[in-house]
Order: structure tokens, then sequence, then C-alpha cells
């Protein structure tokens, strides 16, 4: 294992009853300027670097992913439907399909080019900017789609335009084309090695910084590790302060390397950082 470590910070939301989530907390993103994207509950909550909320509205259901683009749009997955918001909150466009959107836990973007995880399908959608349906991705194999015990599609795009996407019940991150092209995979099953994936099914959720190293969080027990984009593992980020019994926590890192996770269960967004960085 490298030689990073990492220290926890204090939880995101810390001021005050409209920065918390009373029911869920599902998805995270961070955008360019660095300020943290969460959807839980039925809204959109935005907080800046040192967690105070600065803008919060609603969603007409229940958030299962998000996403921020350069335009600074903000893109919330749901079930049967993608809404799609300004900066400010107002509602731009939905783009709705009871079958390709059937439930939307993770999104990114590639060139112009909207990419939708359908956790009911187990098949990432690619659409161009305007909404029209191109193709799917990860699909054409024997099993006909990913294989998502946890109920959850999740991937990223690397700096490359490369999708790099979790396959939890093979114990591996997947690499695709946006063609759907597969170029390869990394990962393996290890109960004891930190550097594998244990259990029946991890890891559950994902993200890409901008160094192309991949961070990863896995269920029973929580932990969250981060490994080179040839599959080193680099550092286990942490593996203590969440709920024993999450699963499903989404991740997200910004610009500097900060990351942040969900604890689904407490309904907390955890901080971290690299020993030495700069808060």
């Amino acid at each position: 294992m490298g030689s990073m470590h990492y220290r926890r910070l204090p939880n995101v939301r810390r001021d005050g009853p409209d920065s918390r989530f009373a029911t869920a907390l599902r998805g995270l993103a961070v955008d360019r300027r660095d300020r943290i994207y969460a959807v839980g509950d039925a809204e959109v909550k935005i907080f800046d670097r040192d967690g105070r909320l600065q803008r919060r509205w609603p969603t007409s259901r229940p958030g299962c992913s998000v996403a921020v683009d350069e335009y600074d749009r903000v893109y919330v997955g749901e079930t049967g439907q993608l809404e799609i918001f300004d900066a400010t909150g107002r509602l731009a466009d939905v783009w709705r399909h009871a079958s390709r959107l059937g439930r939307v836990t993770a999104i990114d973007f590639a060139g112009g080019d909207v990419l939708v995880g359908d956790a009911n399908d187990r098949a990432i959608r690619r659409y161009d900017e305007h909404g029209s349906f191109m193709n799917d991705i990860g699909k054409n194999n024997r099993m006909q789609g990913f294989l998502i015990p946890n109920g959850v599609i999740e991937f990223a795009v690397d700096r490359a335009g490369v999708i790099q996407a979790a396959n939890p019940g093979k114990h591996r991150i997947e690499r695709y084309t946006l063609d759907d092209r597969l170029l390869g995979h990394i990962g393996r099953f290890d109960g004891v090695d930190p550097a594998g994936f244990p259990g029946c099914c991890n890891p559950t959720n994902l993200a890409v910084d901008v160094r192309g190293r991949i961070y990863v969080t896995e269920k029973a027990d929580p932990r969250v590790k981060v490994y080179n984009d040839d599959g080193t593992l680099v550092a286990v980020v942490a593996s203590e302060g969440f709920d024993p019994n999450c699963k499903n926590m989404d991740i997200a890192v910004d610009s500097r390397g900060r990351v942040y996770v969900t604890d689904p269960v407490r309904l907390d967004i955890l901080a971290f950082e690299t020993e030495g960085a700069a808060s």
C-alpha cells in the first residue's frame, strides 16, 4: 500500500436544521469551484468547502444522484426521470423515460454527452446534451448488464474520457469507451488484503480525481480507498466513522483532493484530506 495518509475533517452540514437531511441522503457531487452538492429527501442542498449551506431547492421526486456540468447546470437523477436545474435552482428541463430512466443512480459527462446510470436495467445510457438517446454501455455481455446486488449503478468519467464503472458482483472496476467497448478492468476478490474487494459485492460507489486516481467505497464493513489508474492501492482513506450498516456510500473528490463520503444511515457527509494538506 502507498504512503498517503488521510485525516478526518469535521462533517459537512453543521450549521442548523436547514442543512440537515431528514429521511434520506443518496447523491453527492462537487463542482469546479469545489462546492458540494447533495441530494436527499426531495431536495438539493449546496454547501461551501467549509460546510456552510449556500442554497437549497426542492425536486419533484426524491433524488438518487446529482452531477454538475461545466455550465453549473445541476442534474438530479430520480425514478423515471432526470431533472435539470440552472445554478439558481430554476427547473430548466426534465428528461423522462419509464424504462430507459428507470432509477437514475449515477450521472456524469463526457465531451458534450450526458451519461446516466439506470439501476433498474443495470446499464449506463449515453445521451447527447439535448436528451436524445445514443447508445447503451455495459449491456453487451453474458449477464446483459452490470452485476449490482447493492441496487445501484455507479461510474465516473476520467480525464481521458474513459468510463470507470463499478461492477461489484465481479469485484472489479470496468473501463468502457463511449461507444461501449470494454477496454479492461482492475480489481479482484480478496477478503483479507485491503487491495482486494471483499464480501459479496464491492466496490459499491466510486469517483475519479483530476489526476486519474480512483476512489471507492465498500460495504460490510464500510471502507473508503483510493487506487492509481493501474489498479495499485494508494491508501485506505477511512475504515471508521461510518455507521456499520452503511452501504451505497456516495463519494466525491474536489480539485485539491479532499474526499467527501455520504453516511446514508446517519445522514451525514464525512470529509477527509491527506495529512499535511492545507485546510
